[in-house]
């Protein structure tokens, strides 16, 4: 691996809710282009392409793409559950820091289903049968959905643990649509109270409705290229990729019988270790982060996770307010997935596109002071994590 890689473009689509989505391939052609146009680029300039999506057919990358252009280029589809796009991501910063290629898109959608989510091949085992067994044997058999049994369960297990009112979890969501009423590309805009968010219907464990991010539908892109080819094209260079990681479960997920471990704390601390060792840099060094708040527990043991807090410390630091404008960090300034939306494929490039307007200056009114360094935190149960930090140079 040699030389940084440029961020050279970004682009999304407002997300929306099931029931107002195009079709997937007109959302993704959309992102697609918003990123070019970004870049200064055009679609035949693209070398390879990385295409992430969840939910659909095989080859719908092909199809996603095909409305720029048919130029031959390898299109690589890719799926790893919510770290899908994130996924993508980190291909195709490989590709340009291997020199195998200059110029790469990474373009991740989603067309997704009023509900919760669940499996679409009830004729085989599924990938979840290894934490289906830890959740069974920890917290027993529930109706609740998996992933909310998931997460919730080891939202209780963080609060058992270090003694923290279950109630701080729902000034997570506060937080979040407070930071999306800036954000033009967010669903989920109106302000909540902590009573609001409580009052909403049960889940699981701590978590009620208005603690779980819901289905959206959206798209996002990002075009990355070497520093040489940015200087050949005149490409903005002023975003790079400082370090990057990609990790998966190891023994500790299913042998410590934890929830927090079953929900990839262990992939995400190991992840974002990894990168603060690459970069040479702490956490503390950190302006604004966007982290997988797929529900409002897993922020909280993200905040542990990615080091921004102590273990433990949690329930200060939202107190404390180091976790929003004003404090130490700012965390999800998107509004993040609780808000932004959650569309599984494009949420790590939604991410992306986030943290580089961050560094460019060009959040308006959810623009971060003074940020050269931003930290970017994707996750898929079953697993993968994917842990991101960008810089602004020059």
């Amino acid at each position: 691996m040699h030389g940084r890689v440029v961020m050279a473009g970004v682009g999304m689509i407002p997300f929306t809710t099931p029931s107002r989505t195009a079709p997937y391939p007109e959302m993704a052609e959309a992102a697609a282009r918003a990123a070019l146009a970004d870049a200064g680029l055009e679609y035949a300039q693209m070398q390879q392409a990385y295409v992430g999506y969840v939910y659909g057919d095989s080859t719908c990358g092909q199809s996603a793409l095909y409305g720029l252009g048919q130029s031959g280029i390898p299109i690589v589809n890719v799926n790893n559950n919510c770290a899908t796009g994130s996924t993508a991501l980190w291909l195709a910063r490989q590709a340009i820091a291997s020199g195998t290629v200059e110029c790469v898109i990474a373009l991740g959608f989603e067309q997704m289903q009023r509900g919760a989510l669940g499996s679409m091949w009830a004729d085989r085992p599924s990938p979840f049968e290894r934490f289906d067994t830890v959740a069974h044997e920890v917290q027993g058999v529930s109706e609740a959905p998996l992933a909310a049994q998931y997460f919730g369960g080891a939202g209780r297990e963080y609060a058992e643990r270090y003694g923290m009112d279950p109630r701080v979890f729902a000034q997570i969501s506060v937080k979040s649509r407070k930071h999306a009423a800036n954000n033009p590309y967010a669903v989920f805009k109106d302000q909540l109270t902590v009573e609001e968010v409580l009052a909403s219907p049960a889940i699981y464990g701590p978590l009620t409705r208005l603690q779980c991010c819901p289905p959206t539908c959206g798209a996002a892109a990002a075009i990355l290229c070497s520093e040489e080819f940015a200087r050949k094209h005149g490409i903005d260079a002023s975003v790079v990729i400082r370090a990057q990681a990609m990790t998966t479960d190891t023994s500790s997920t299913f042998d410590e019988k934890s929830m927090i471990k079953v929900v990839g704390f262990d992939m995400a601390k190991t992840a974002a270790d990894q990168v603060y060792a690459a970069a040479g840099v702490g956490p503390e060094d950190i302006g604004v982060v966007e982290l997988h708040d797929c529900f409002t527990t897993n922020e909280v043991l993200s905040y542990e996770a990615l080091g921004l807090t102590p273990e433990g410390t949690a329930e200060k630091f939202i107190a404390d307010g180091d976790n929003t404008y004003g404090g130490r960090v700012v965390t999800n300034p998107s509004g993040g997935l609780m808000s932004k939306g959650h569309p599984l494929g494009a949420s790590g490039l939604a991410q992306c596109a986030e943290l580089v307007w961050q560094l460019r200056g060009q959040a308006a009114g959810r623009q971060v002071d003074d940020v050269r360094l931003a930290l970017q935190h994707n996750i898929g149960l079953g697993g993968a994590a994917v842990v991101t930090l960008y810089e602004k140079v020059g």
